[in-house]
């Protein structure tokens, strides 16, 4: 296994400063701080479930909202993993996960094309109880920040669900396990799983 997938990166604008950490290769370990807690504890959940090892520490202009931070911390995240893929030798390319919790069910498909795009497709947006703290518009926005900035063709699809904590904590544990799975290195592939010879 290559144990040279990490990446560093730093952003500093007038809204937000971010430095993050990454390991493609970990064990899952984390230090996530943000100011923006039901982020931290869904980035823990990422960490843990994709086995990725990931340091975090975020500022940002929160007495405005949290849209700055929270995108912000999406387009420095989709950069590190970027850089820590480098040319994308052997990597399986694709990921799929499908992720229950109690009443809610998430699948994530998700392809590191190199062609950026996200979709999140809610099928049944009547039934979810909304949350003060964060919302499936925040979710997008940070979803978004992460594709394009990866790279990275996604699809997520809300199933079904009631509890809009429970929704959120399926999505971010199915991207972890699809990306966990995209990442990983297959021995049979000689380059680039493609056609193409590029991604």
């Amino acid at each position: 296994m290559n144990n040279k997938r990490k990446a560093v990166i730093e952003r500093k604008t007038t809204e937000t400063r971010i430095s993050l950490k990454i390991n493609l290769d970990g064990r899952g370990s984390f230090s996530i701080h943000t100011p923006i807690g039901f982020l931290n504890h869904m980035l823990n959940l990422f960490a843990r479930h994709g086995l990725f090892d990931l340091t975090l520490k975020a500022r940002g202009d929160l007495d405005v909202d949290i849209h700055h931070t929270n995108e912000d911390v999406g387009i420095v995240l989709g950069l590190a993993i970027k850089k820590a893929l480098a040319d994308k030798q052997g990597i399986r390319r694709f990921g799929f996960a499908s992720v229950p919790i109690d009443e809610a069910l998430v699948e994530v498909s998700l392809d590191l094309s190199g062609r950026p795009y996200s979709k999140l497709t809610v099928h049944s947006p009547q039934s979810i109880v909304h949350s003060k703290e964060y919302s499936l518009n925040y979710l997008k926005q940070f979803l978004r920040a992460l594709a394009v900035n990866a790279g990275l063709t996604l699809h997520i699809e809300i199933i079904s669900g009631e509890d809009l904590h429970h929704i959120i904590e399926a999505v971010f544990k199915a991207l972890a396990r699809a990306l966990r799975e995209a990442v990983s290195i297959d021995p049979r592939i000689k380059g680039i799983l493609s056609t193409k010879g590029s991604l």
